[in-house]
Parts: C-alpha cells; sequence; structure tokens
C-alpha cells in the first residue's frame, strides 16, 4: 500500500471544495500521465430479421479525446445517454471499442486480449453507479472485498489483514465483513464498493456516478471520502456524473459531453464561472443557487427539443437542433475540439454567455 499523505480529512455530510490546482505543472505532467484516451469510438450495431443482418449502428461513443494525470480528478458530465458511462466501459475493456487508442500508464490497451488485461486491471478499477446491484447479495463484505484477491493469487498472503484494512479506509467495521449487503443502506454499500475497488491498490478509479442513486447527505459524505483516500493513497479518478454541483467540488477538470462528443473542456473553475458552448451554459443555468439574489440575476436556459437519436445523429455539430445559435454551417461542418477563451471548446459560435442571448434562448 503506498505511503498516506498527512492532513487528510473527513467532513461528514457537508461538501468541502477542492483547492486549485497549478494547471501548468499539470498539463506538462499529462503527457507521462496515468491515462490518455485518443479519438475513442463506441459504436453498437443494430440488427434486424433472423439473419440478424446489420441495418445501422448506435453512435454511442464517436471521436471522444482526454487525459487523466497523476492524481488527478477529471469529471465528466452530460444528460442520461450521452456516453460517459460507455466511455468508462471501453476504457477498462468491459466494451470493445471501435475505434481509437486508450494509453494506460504508457501501455497500449486497446486491443488486448482478457488474459492480457488481466494484470491492467490491477491498476485500473471500476466502481458502478447501483450499490443494490453491484455486490453479490450471497456473499459476504469480507468475501465480497477479498475476491480481487483471491482472483490475482495474493489473499494467502495477509489477505484477511488487508480486507480489514480496507474496510477501516471506508471508515466501515471490520466487524461488519461477516454481514450480507442487504443488511447495510446505500451509502454503506457503495463505501464496499470503493473497498473491493482498492483491494489490488489500484493507480486509477472509474467512478461511473457513485453517488447518484444515493441520498444528498449521503451524497456528501462518499464525495468527501473519495477526495480523502484520493490524497492519501495518490489516486487518479475519472468521474462520471450528471449533477455538476457535485462534480464541482470532486473535480480537477471537467469535460462536458454531448451525444457521444466532447463539447467543452478545460479547468473545473474555468468552465464554471466562463462556459462558452451553449450546452454548457444550458446546464450550468440549472444548477440550483442558494443565494436568492443570485437566483434573480440568474437567466435561466430551456432546451427546446429532444435528444437526437444516437443511431441517427444530426449532421454536423450534433447539438445544433437544439442550439439557439446553429446556422447554416452547424449543419455541415463538425466544429473541432480546439482553445476558445482559455480552455477547449466543439462550437462555431462560441462565447460567454450574454444575458440577452440567455432569454432569447429560454423564450
Amino acid at each position: 500500500m503506498r505511503q498516506r499523505r498527512p492532513g487528510s480529512r473527513h467532513t461528514g455530510g457537508v461538501l468541502t471544495d477542492r483547492p486549485p490546482i497549478d494547471y501548468a505543472v499539470k498539463e506538462s505532467q499529462a503527457k507521462n500521465g496515468v491515462l490518455q484516451v485518443d479519438d475513442l469510438k463506441v459504436h453498437f450495431p443494430i440488427k434486424e430479421g433472423l439473419r440478424r443482418k446489420v441495418v445501422g449502428n448506435v453512435y454511442a461513443v464517436d471521436g471522444v479525446s482526454f487525459h487523466v494525470g497523476h492524481s488527478e480528478t477529471l469529471g465528466l458530465v452530460g444528460e442520461s445517454g450521452c456516453g460517459k458511462s460507455t466511455t468508462a466501459r471501453a476504457i477498462i475493456r468491459l466494451v470493445n471499442p471501435t475505434d481509437g487508442r486508450i494509453l494506460f500508464l504508457d501501455q497500449d490497451i486497446t486491443e488486448l486480449d482478457r488474459k492480457s488485461l488481466r494484470p491492467v486491471r490491477k491498476d485500473l478499477q471500476i466502481v458502478f453507479q447501483d450499490p443494490y446491484a453491484s455486490l453479490n447479495p450471497r456473499m459476504t463484505v469480507r468475501e465480497i472485498v477479498a475476491e480481487p484477491l483471491k482472483i490475482h493469487g495474493l489473499y494467502d498472503n495477509g489477505g484477511s489483514d488487508r480486507v480489514a484494512e480496507l474496510l477501516r479506509l471506508v471508515q466501515l467495521s471490520p466487524e461488519h465483513g461477516n454481514r450480507f449487503p442487504h443488511e447495510f443502506s446505500g451509502g454503506q454499500r457503495q463505501r464496499i464498493g470503493v473497498a473491493r475497488a482498492l483491494a489490488l491498490n489500484p493507480r486509477m478509479l472509474l467512478l461511473d456516478e457513485p453517488v447518484s442513486a444515493l441520498d444528498v447527505s449521503i451524497q456528501a459524505q462518499v464525495i468527501n471520502l473519495l477526495m480523502e483516500i484520493q490524497e492519501e493513497l495518490e489516486l487518479s479518478y475519472l468521474f462520471i456524473a450528471h449533477d455538476l454541483s457535485v462534480v464541482r467540488h470532486i473535480s480537477h477538470r471537467l469535460g462536458v459531453m454531448y451525444l457521444g462528443h466532447i463539447v467543452e473542456m478545460g479547468a473545473r473553475d474555468e468552465i464554471f464561472e466562463n462556459p462558452t458552448h451553449p450546452y454548457t451554459q444550458a446546464l450550468l443555468s440549472a444548477v440550483p443557487v442558494p443565494e436568492p439574489r443570485g437566483r434573480r440575476d440568474r437567466q435561466r436556459i430551456v432546451l427546446q427539443g429532444d435528444v437526437p437519436n444516437p443511431a441517427d445523429p444530426p449532421s454536423g455539430c450534433v447539438f445544433r437542433t437544439r442550439c439557439w445559435k446553429a446556422q447554416d454551417i452547424c449543419a455541415v461542418e463538425t466544429p473541432p475540439l480546439v482553445e476558445q477563451f482559455g480552455h477547449l471548446v466543439a462550437c462555431h459560435f462560441a462565447a460567454p454567455l450574454e444575458i440577452g442571448i440567455a432569454a432569447s434562448a429560454s423564450a
């Protein structure tokens, strides 16, 4: 187990702000960082008839690129069905990528077979969304947490002590190890899932909406616990969520996904304070504001229409069918993800939000 850092803390049910990062340093580290995803695509074939003839594809992920540096959290946000979870499952190879490249610790894992992936998965683990469905109800907590150690042949060498240590790390008592998952609350079950993911001492966790099924107060406890564990073990996170308030507290950088594409990416505070893509602006306008004055001053952006079918995405810019800025070029040319206004944006008409535009968008 890696050496823990001093000064970690847990703050119960109150979310704590993540301190800023020197992004110049982070960008230089990223070239030799933990994870690099280049032009990742995951297309699922649509089959019909008795012969199961392929008649089309669902473009779940369609050209996503990003990196995650050492001890860094990249938040990935967007509406349901935009491809966030499929991206995580493709990275850990629970689904096979259609195209693109995945580098983990400088190793290309894109096309590794099952046997070759086993040592990779010691360093790359996933925590699933549903704490009720992701734990085997017939196994005790001790058996669940110990399972990765047994699979990799590590249990006989101090495995019982390791399980007790992991339960303490996620703030559960080792005495709970003899209980079954149904005896725990949702928040406790998710802690068990985190303990299982940490069993092999990984370098990175893929957190697939780990708090979306929990009550708000429990969400805060789990988020603070994840931040504390990250500082102690110097882990990297890919944190997937649709709740922007949660993502703001745990992330260092933020990527916004829409219909299988990343439309905006940059430092967390830069995205929240200066969003320039219309979709990001619409998402942020829906985040609750506690101060009455803030609610009065902010314009709510209500997007028209529904999210397009990923089996038949719009030509050009995938957001154009719901965008108030869309013009003829948006239907013809796909905007590249390039630096504008200090961070990466994929929009022909990216610009800081203006009150008049926001008002017209919600009209």
